[in-house]
């Protein structure tokens, strides 16, 4: 082992005064990986003579900034051996990349190398966001028997539905743009990533507005990426494409003590709870922490929040001190409550769309706008990677012309909702191909349009005009304050968090014909459309 190089002991001599360790490291260690290639490892311990529990951070990311300080320092400066690896064909580890190929048969490898040295203690954990809870997922498909804890933070297990949430067989193209690059130079170190990012800033219009597209995002990518081809090429989930992409059937064999964390605007939140849930189905006593957060925003807003439940998972799991929470922690209007489970019992709370753009009682009428894939109404605040994400006034894409909006009068009392708001509606699209964006938002007396949670279904000639569009809204924890009024906002896209629907059902890699679709939601007594919202408390009446 040999002393930290000299940027990580400026970034150790800030935190000090709350970890207790002095940190070594030693760089460049290769594990074997499945096949032989070498895994490039990086492996920081606390100065100590103590026998000290592994963390085990396997990253596609590289190894450098962030994850060196927010894993490699931090965690050994609290007592921990970390191991931070870099994933096969990434950060200089050998052999090819490939998203969910290699992962659990590498991860056990490593745990077998793991099992060789001499300081292994014979259990160990593993910890990490995104792709990095990926490959813990990927592991629990045939857990070994030393792992003793799990911490899952914004956490994927299926690329899938990552790529083509719920199904909708509508890409996600602005996150397959800003993944694609992150997966392709980000393991090349920060300048090259740097490049990378300015690239695609300055070329993202042309990538998301030209066609076809499979010619269009060649310069936001620096070229041909058959990666994103491929992601793009196969809509469908039963796809042989994807077969393998899903480590969901992990929350079914796991036994280890699992932490999830998330935020009400990560693009994770979705496959988190479900995954909660099916650990829950399992038999296990996962914990969940949802924050005011985004999926890139975790660890500059929350992370005292972050760092602190997480040392408490892996100290009372590793080392048996200390207590562990159990249930649920979520962040509702501005403080942290404990739940027994999620989402906590409730009652629904149905708001009719009305005409003029009301939103209580029932009434007679109807809603129409025209999406236009020439000039899509844009993505704006929510689940995005983009420097709009999160909670955001939302007055500039009200003012389109392809937005409708359904508000309350003022509340008279405060009004509390915890789970999964719905809108039921009954919709018809001129062309027969169109999209649903629909957006649960909290005005304020001043006017500030404010997302709460939003929802996204793609429809075809399929959907008879007499039926109705459930559309769920994600889940939510949120406080409407007293004199706030709450609105449903609706449109025929959100691009390019969802690729544009171009109005004929063409192949979306392919397409070039971009056609108008006029429409309308119906809402009268024979369509009665309506906004349903999980309530926890007392329902206050509403002044329509």
């Amino acid at each position: 082992m040999q002393r930290l190089p000299f940027f990580l002991r400026m970034m150790r001599r800030r935190a000090r005064a709350a970890a207790p360790y002095d940190v070594q490291w030693q760089p460049g260690l290769e594990v074997p990986a499945a096949d032989g290639s070498p895994l490039v490892t990086d492996h920081y311990a606390p100065v100590t003579d103590e026998p000290c529990p592994v963390l085990l951070v396997r990253s596609a990311y590289g190894r450098g900034f962030p994850w060196n300080v927010l894993f490699g320092t931090a965690y050994a400066a609290h007592g921990f051996r970390v191991l931070l690896q870099s994933t096969r064909g990434t950060g200089g580890s050998g052999g090819e990349f490939h998203l969910w190929r290699n992962e659990a048969a590498d991860g056990q490898a490593t745990v077998e190398w793991m099992r060789k040295q001499e300081w292994f203690p014979g259990a160990f954990a593993t910890i990490g966001p995104s792709y990095l809870s990926y490959v813990q997922w990927a592991l629990g498909l045939d857990p070994p028997p030393e792992w003793r804890a799990a911490v899952l933070q914004v956490a994927a297990h299926d690329f899938y539905d990552g790529f083509h949430p719920d199904q909708q067989c509508a890409l996600r193209l602005e996150m397959a743009l800003i993944s694609g690059t992150a997966f392709f130079h980000q393991s090349a170190g920060q300048l090259s990533y740097l490049r990378a990012l300015l690239r695609l800033a300055r070329h993202l219009r042309h990538a998301v507005r030209g066609v076809p597209l499979l010619d269009s995002y060649r310069r936001a990518l620096g070229g041909r990426r058959q990666e994103f081809e491929d992601w793009v090429g196969h809509p469908y989930p039963d796809d042989l494409f994807w077969a393998g992409a899903d480590a969901g059937p992990a929350a079914d064999r796991m036994t280890v003590p699992v932490s999830l964390v998330t935020g009400w605007h990560d693009l994770t939140l979705g496959q988190t709870l479900r995954q909660y849930d099916r650990l829950r189905r399992a038999g296990q006593d996962p914990t969940l922490m949802i924050g005011p957060w985004t999926h890139t925003s975790l660890f500059e807003q929350g992370r005292a929040d972050v760092l602190a439940d997480s040392l408490e998972h892996l100290r009372f799991h590793l080392l048996g001190r200390g207590e562990r929470r159990t249930g649920v922690r979520v962040h509702v209007g501005g403080e942290w409550r404990d739940l027994p489970a999620w989402p906590p019992p409730s009652t629904p709370a149905r708001f009719h769309l009305r005409p003029e753009g009301g939103l209580g009682e029932l009434a007679d009428g109807a809603t129409s706008f025209t999406y236009d894939p020439r000039d899509p109404t844009p993505s704006f605040a929510g689940q995005l990677q983009s420097r709009t994400a999160g909670a955001r006034d939302n007055k500039p894409l009200e003012a389109r012309p392809d937005v409708r909006t359904f508000t309350t009068g003022p509340l008279p009392e405060a009004l509390e909702i915890m789970g999964t708001p719905t809108a039921d509606l009954y919709a018809t699209g001129s062309t027969g191909h169109f999209d649903l964006f629909v957006r649960l938002c909290d005005v304020d007396p001043q006017g500030r349009s404010v997302n709460v949670c939003d929802g996204f279904v793609r429809l075809t000639p399929d959907h008879a005009d007499e039926e109705v569009v459930p559309v769920a809204l994600g889940a939510a924890g949120h406080r409407f304050a007293a004199g706030h009024r709450i609105r449903l906002q609706v449109s025929g896209g959100a691009h390019p968090r969802f690729a544009r629907n171009y109005g004929t059902g063409e192949p979306l890699a392919t397409a070039t014909r971009l056609v108008a679709t006029t429409t309308t939601v119906h809402h009268d007594p024979a369509h009665p459309s309506a906004l349903t919202l999980p309530v926890v408390g007392p329902q206050p009446s509403v002044r329509r």
